[in-house]
């Protein structure tokens, strides 16, 4: 017979998600158990959004340097120190040790088991360690899934055996390639081929399809390829690996490809993720193997009774965005711990509110930022709508003050019936910081009549508002 242990909630996950609901519930008071069998804090604090985002910022402070006067004359280099840039990348991954972070969480009380967990029934989670020893952690009040997702490798004649690159190699690389083949066409992608261009490799992008981040509005996709193409890269659009070659191992690669072939020295996959739902016993419960957990706003699994099995995040398919995966943590905790205590919540209370306000930005030059609907997302919805655009700096010429080659787009998607707003995307330099005001909009649901009326201070990036609001006018209906 299997050992066993009794805790109040199993959390099986240590991203930023897991660690965030753990962190919550050991506050309340509960007894709380953590499972993961890789580093403690996720895809994203190793390999993910951090990494990724340190090595893409020298990048762009550099070049904005080169598009100011006055400082662009300054600089002698052509492009940003490789070796500082991988020094403070390795600074902010902890130099791949989770050993504080593990201490932190035995201190604030929660039971941390170093193994791969898998449900065993109702309640029950069996953990494998590493030296193949088992123990089955049962939960008084809830398990909680939150596995989140690997990449997806192509089934393409020798790809596996090239030993190609995934997020995990590429923003913990030791070394720039001189020559990079990127595949795919999404975030992910047009991010690394930003950071490989930007420290110095020669760039080929395979996209499948006809567009770059195609769940974004068409001109997003436009704009970034236009930007990568500046800076060297070169893009096949309707394009998928046929063949790979690496006969010696670390040596270079040939990829086959419409009926042509390149030799680089590393193949980068971004090709998308699959969601690591595929080992965890959910058949045990009556779930399927290998997909999403459905679940509800109460973010409990439907289809499994008694409102015990919990899922948050990627491992929910709801958004594969680390900021929802800690939103969520936080909002389960708060649910269990609410349940713990014997109340019983309303349909309303508690409940998720990501859907229809999900904001992204993608780290391009420019950057990219995308929050709620896309219009045609919105149409296939059953919204009248109505849409508001504008380009800067032409909408706004003192915006070119802040750089040299400035090109920015934006627009609003407006609910023609409620005059509220349903999405909006903005691309420009820093346009990041303007996420949070459209997020906010959406959520509460403030009409655009009265959104015309929130004044950005002059001179800022955030007055990009106003001419995409100037005709929100009452008079004008």
């Amino acid at each position: 017979m299997k050992a066993s242990r009794h805790f109040d909630v199993v959390v099986v996950g240590a991203g930023v998600g897991g660690v965030a609901a753990v962190r919550k519930l050991a506050a309340t008071g509960l007894a709380v158990a953590l499972v993961e069998n890789r580093l403690l804090g996720g895809e994203c604090h190793y390999f993910g959004c951090n990494p990724s985002k340190t090595l893409l910022r020298p990048i762009e402070v550099f070049n904005l340097a080169r598009s100011v006067p006055g400082v662009q004359q300054t600089l002698s280099d052509q492009r940003p120190d490789v070796a500082a840039v991988f020094a403070k990348r390795d600074s902010i991954i902890e130099h791949l040790s989770d050993e504080d972070r593990l201490a932190s969480l035995r201190q604030a009380g929660v039971a941390v088991f170093r193994g791969f967990g898998r449900l065993s029934g109702q309640r029950g989670v069996l953990v494998t360690h590493p030296d193949s020893t088992e123990v089955v952690l049962q939960a008084r009040h809830a398990v909680v899934m939150a596995t989140g997702t690997r990449p997806y490798v192509p089934d393409v004649p020798g790809l596996a055996d090239a030993r190609p690159w995934t997020n995990r190699d590429l923003t913990t690389m030791t070394r720039v390639p001189r020559r990079a083949v990127v595949v795919g066409s999404g975030p992910v992608s047009v991010e690394f081929a930003t950071i490989l261009a930007g420290l110095g490799s020669a760039v080929t992008l395979l996209v499948r399809g006809s567009t770059l981040l195609r769940n974004c509005e068409p001109e997003v996709g436009e704009l970034v390829a236009q930007s990568l193409r500046s800076k060297g890269v070169i893009i096949h659009f309707h394009t998928e690996l046929s063949a790979v070659d690496r006969p010696v191992a670390g040596g270079p690669v040939t990829a086959t490809f419409q009926d042509q072939t390149i030799e680089v020295d590393e193949i980068v996959l971004a090709a998308g993720r699959l969601i690591n739902t595929d080992n965890l016993g959910l058949e045990t419960v009556g779930l399927a193997d290998g997909e999403p957990i459905s679940v509800n706003d109460h973010l409990q699994a439907v289809g499994v009774t008694g409102r015990w099995l919990y899922a948050l995040g990627d491992t929910t398919g709801r958004a594969r965005l680390s900021h929802i995966s800690t939103y969520h943590g936080r909002l389960v905790a708060e649910i269990i711990a609410a349940r713990a205590a014997g109340r019983e919540l309303r349909e309303d209370e508690l409940a998720a509110r990501d859907a229809g306000n999900v904001a992204q930005v993608i780290f391009t030059e420019p950057q990219v930022v995308r929050v709620g609907r896309t219009e045609s997302q919105a149409r296939a919805e059953g919204f009248a709508v109505r849409t508001r655009t504008a380009h800067y700096p032409g909408a706004l010429s003192f915006l070119a003050l802040y750089r040299d080659g400035f090109d920015g787009w934006a627009k609003l998607v407006i609910d023609a019936d409620h005059n509220r707003l349903l999405g909006a995307t903005f691309v420009g330099p820093e346009f990041s910081e303007l996420a949070q005001a459209a997020t906010l909009a959406i959520l509460a649901k403030v009409p655009t009549t009265l959104l015309r009326h929130a004044v950005a201070p002059h001179p800022t990036v955030n007055q990009v508002w106003d001419p995409l609001l100037a005709e929100e006018s009452e008079l004008a209906r």
